[in-house]
């Protein structure tokens, strides 16, 4: 059974393959081509973390391929709780074809994958988030004509999924990712050697100063410093005033190329860790990472339920 819960577990030609029959399927879409070779077939979204990007674009990339989505809450599934994850899955898998499934816990996506009888995608975990990191190479493939050697700057608190998918992303598909982080807030040593283990030392390196981390990126990434609902205003205040060198604004893109693109995976704390300026400037390409989602996805879904 193929599941799709990480990238350091597929291979570079099929993350390549993903990648460039997502392009495809964009251009079709674009030209109004959206052929129905999912009908019949239905797909369950378990969401115990709310979503826009995820949600939407699922259940569009299902619709327009002529297949079927469902919803259902972490409250009407209850993880754990109002019944065992192996009976959710084992239950599901009598109904569906397929599960995205958006939880908290990265030991609880792999428990339901081993009990699952079809392909689990990870929508989203504490830990890593693959679907997104693939939408941003597809991002930088649009954009540079490929993403062999380019180098993506990462700013702010990369101890978190985007960070850390978008590291395996560069280890399996051969771009360099740098990572400018505050000590408190920078990638686990962990993840960070298992990526070298795939790609050798040259896969990431970590440059303190924000304005040397950027000099010759093609691409300057950043995520929330805070997530709404699940921090403290004290403890908001104490990162914000630890991550205030390393917002993305118009001072530190000047200290990077002309060609360097911003990305960022949404939503966005605006003022925060990237101000409006440079969100809705013309180098910004955060609407075309979230449209990208979308075609990432039905490629995905073609992979694993065809």
């Amino acid at each position: 059974m193929q599941h799709f819960l990480s990238l350091w577990e597929r291979s570079a030609d099929e993350l390549t393959q993903l990648i460039h029959r997502a392009l495809t399927l964009k251009q079709q879409s674009n030209s109004g081509e959206n052929a129905s070779v999912l009908q019949g077939t239905n797909l369950a979204l378990l969401f115990e973390r709310s979503s826009l990007r995820t949600r939407v674009s699922f259940e569009i990339a299902m619709r327009q391929l002529g297949g079927n989505s469902l919803y259902l809450s972490g409250r009407e599934i209850g993880w754990g709780e109002r019944e065992s994850i192996p009976d959710i899955a084992r239950t599901l898998g009598n109904y569906v074809q397929g599960m995205v499934v958006r939880v908290n816990n990265y030991s609880s996506l792999r428990e339901l994958a081993q009990w699952s009888p079809i392909p689990v995608i990870n929508g989203l975990t504490a830990y890593n988030h693959p679907c997104q990191a693939m939408a941003d190479v597809l991002t930088l493939s649009e954009e540079f004509g490929g993403w062999q050697g380019l180098e993506v700057a990462y700013l702010g608190r990369s101890n978190q999924d985007v960070a850390r998918s978008l590291l395996f992303a560069a280890a399996k598909l051969g771009f360099c990712l740098t990572i400018s982080s505050p000590p408190a807030y920078t990638l686990d040593e962990e993840s960070l050697e298992l990526a070298r283990s795939l790609a050798g030392e040259g896969v990431v390196r970590r440059v303190d100063d924000p304005r040397e981390a950027v000099k010759t990126a093609d691409a300057l990434y950043t995520d929330v410093w805070i997530s709404r609902g699940k921090t403290d205003e004290i403890e908001a205040g104490h990162r914000g005033r630890i991550l205030a060198p390393y917002q993305v604004n118009d001072g530190l893109l000047e200290a990077a190329p002309d060609r360097a693109i911003v990305m960022h995976c949404l939503p966005a704390n605006r003022e925060q860790e990237i101000t409006n300026s440079v969100a809705d400037s013309d180098r910004s390409r955060l609407f075309q990472q979230a449209e990208n989602r979308l075609h990432l996805h039905k490629a995905l879904l073609l992979q694993l339920l065809t």
